[in-house]
């Protein structure tokens, strides 16, 4: 059974086959194909500014290239996170509190809701449309680089739930759906 998956790319369906949780396994769906969107999206983007920038000499515009790149996986980790802490759980029968997986992919759908949030947040003034909703029009009020700390806290959540859940207090290693 240790030999079930190699890599995250084996991880995420060795997860959502494992796991007792429904909640899980939709979030294993939703959270994988979130990660393949934004991973696609960041390196089609990349590749398209490095053609703008081809001429450049290095210094600044190689170093925000490299800048561009970490921020795609800060976005990316914290969705994948929750699915690989669930599949090294299982292959290794760790003991967990109660509600492991459900709870991790509360916290990954948090997560998915905070880079939307933070989205919103950081919308360029051209891009944000009138909108008549209270929640959107005190979301727009926020400075730009406020958009940053939803991500940042939901992904501090994920961890925080995993470390909190993870070993036993004595009860029983069952998770329910």
């Amino acid at each position: 059974m240790a030999d079930s998956y190699r890599g995250v790319f084996g991880a995420i369906p060795y997860a959502i086959r494992e796991t007792e949780s429904w909640t899980m396994r939709v979030y294993g769906v939703i959270g994988a194909l979130a990660a393949g969107l934004i991973a696609t999206v960041v390196t089609l983007a990349l590749v398209v500014w490095m053609a703008e920038t081809a001429e450049v000499q290095g210094g600044t515009f190689l170093f925000s290239r490299s800048l561009y790149v970490i921020a795609g996986f800060a976005a990316v980790a914290p969705l994948l996170a929750p699915l690989l802490f669930v599949a090294r759980r299982h292959r290794r029968g760790d003991p967990v509190k109660p509600g492991y997986d459900r709870k991790l992919a509360y916290g990954g759908f948090l997560f998915l809701v905070s880079l939307y949030v933070g989205m919103v947040v950081s919308a360029p003034a051209e891009l944000r449309e009138p909108t008549e909703s209270a929640v959107v029009v005190a979301l727009y009020g926020l400075p730009q680089i406020a958009g940053v700390a939803p991500p940042i806290l939901a992904a501090l959540v994920v961890f925080a739930i995993h470390y909190r859940l993870r070993g036993s207090d004595g009860s029983a290693d069952t998770d329910t759906p």
